[in-house]
């Protein structure tokens, strides 16, 4: 069964044409890479799924239901949850503050912080009257992380979750978001230019090029030779 499914999706960006009839089908359950040079197209994939890009054509489906008229919020409350490129936290709000700020969508009205939040982070727990801006790169990405959760969503979308971040919180996310998939059944879609870290994570890739869907399947697929034709710089 999938949990996003996305049809001959088309987007232009001012007189650009950025995205060319991607398919891309994610199924419940996996935990999907999307791989390729920058400049690509993957986070105005990640932009026109939940629904902060409009798309030009085509369509995307999210457990059955048709998104294509369904503002973002709409969608984070059927259980897509975001992590953006560059966190996006707010610095002057404290790391309690910011995972609220995520409670206003939930699909159950529940005004709670889920306390498994902080059993995946317990470092924001024991910062959380800290202000994000007063983080480390690494646990301001992690409260970025824990900000989507607090949603409880069935689909995670990340881009870039290790950039900038020091090795051992690399691993660290890894965990995590392995835990998620295993434990709690959470579907992966992520945005990841670190290789080591794609093969230990996915389970799937999907490779773009110019805006198109060029390669994909089960991560162990990914041959050196398609890492050299679409990867390498």
């Amino acid at each position: 069964m999938s949990a996003l499914a996305v049809t001959h999706l088309n987007q232009s960006y001012g007189g650009s044409h950025t995205l060319w009839d991607v398919d891309l089908v994610v199924a419940a359950g996996s935990r999907t890479c999307l791989m390729g040079r920058n400049g690509m197209g993957k986070t105005t994939l990640l932009k026109c799924i939940m629904g902060l890009l409009p798309a030009t054509s085509g369509r995307i489906e999210f457990a059955g239901v048709d998104l294509s008229t369904r503002p973002a919020d709409s969608r984070a409350r059927l259980g897509i949850g975001y992590v953006p490129q560059g966190r996006d936290i707010f610095s002057n709000l404290t790391v309690e503050e910011n995972l609220r700020v995520g409670l206003g969508v939930r699909k159950n009205g529940a005004r709670s912080i889920p306390p498994h939040v902080y059993d995946l982070f317990p470092v924001l727990k024991q910062m959380r009257h800290r202000r994000g801006g007063d983080l480390s790169g690494g646990q301001q990405q992690q409260l970025a992380i824990a900000r989507a959760l607090v949603l409880e969503p069935s689909l995670l979308m990340l881009d870039e979750p290790t950039e900038g971040i020091q090795p051992n919180l690399v691993h660290q996310i890894g965990d995590i978001l392995l835990t998620l998939n295993r434990d709690a059944g959470v579907t992966l879609l992520l945005v990841e230019q670190q290789l080591r870290f794609a093969r230990r994570v996915a389970s799937d890739f999907r490779l773009l090029e110019k805006g198109r869907c060029v390669a994909g399947g089960p991560i162990d697929d990914l041959t050196d030779e398609l890492v050299r034709e679409h990867l390498s710089v």
